[in-house]
């Protein structure tokens, strides 16, 4: 297995952004100064096998699941719901706590144009505005979060505080 390992410690410029998730990432996370480091290994996008190329515990691991919630009739809101690797999301909990009356996994084609990036692949950030993130506070316990960075082939471990820090997420108990 191939490890590229590169760790931002001093400010870079900023790059125009591509289209592609992953560049997008660094960029930001080099931006922002952010502790960061990159793997490349073997393509997988499920969480407990990925988490074992990656060589790290699975509650590490920053699992990213795009839910559609209805309220009312014509109004549906759509949230990157991220919990560690090793707990399920609580689809009813999320439900609840944006006063839906339905929730679902988002269907995979509207899932995929939210966060540009194929299921497996989602890195536990939004970068759409119709995408608001919200993350079960377990995944905080970790001082370093590890997730797929936009492809399966990529991953980013991540410091936990630099995490929120930059994409300030919505943090509330969805397990």
């Amino acid at each position: 297995m191939k490890s590229v390992i590169s760790t931002n410690t001093a400010q870079l410029e900023t790059v125009e952004a591509s289209s592609d998730v992953h560049e997008q990432l660094i960029t930001l996370l080099q931006h922002h100064n952010a502790t960061f480091r990159v793997m490349e290994h073997p393509p997988e996008g499920q969480t407990e096998l990925a988490s074992l190329l990656r060589g790290h515990s699975l509650s590490q691991a920053a699992k990213s699941l795009v839910l559609m919630v209805k309220q009312g009739k014509r109004v549906s809101r759509y949230f990157l719901c991220v919990v560690p690797g090793d707990y399920r999301v609580d689809m009813a909990m999320v439900k609840r706590l944006v006063s839906g009356t339905y929730a679902a996994l988002a269907p995979a084609n509207h899932a995929e144009r939210l966060t540009g990036c194929t299921m497996g692949a989602v890195p536990p950030v939004s970068l759409h505005p119709d995408l608001e993130l919200l993350v079960d506070p377990k995944l905080l316990e970790n001082q370093e979060i590890v997730f797929n960075s936009g492809r399966l082939d990529r991953s980013i471990f991540l410091a936990r505080d630099c995490y929120v820090r930059i994409f300030k997420p919505w943090v509330s108990r969805i397990t």
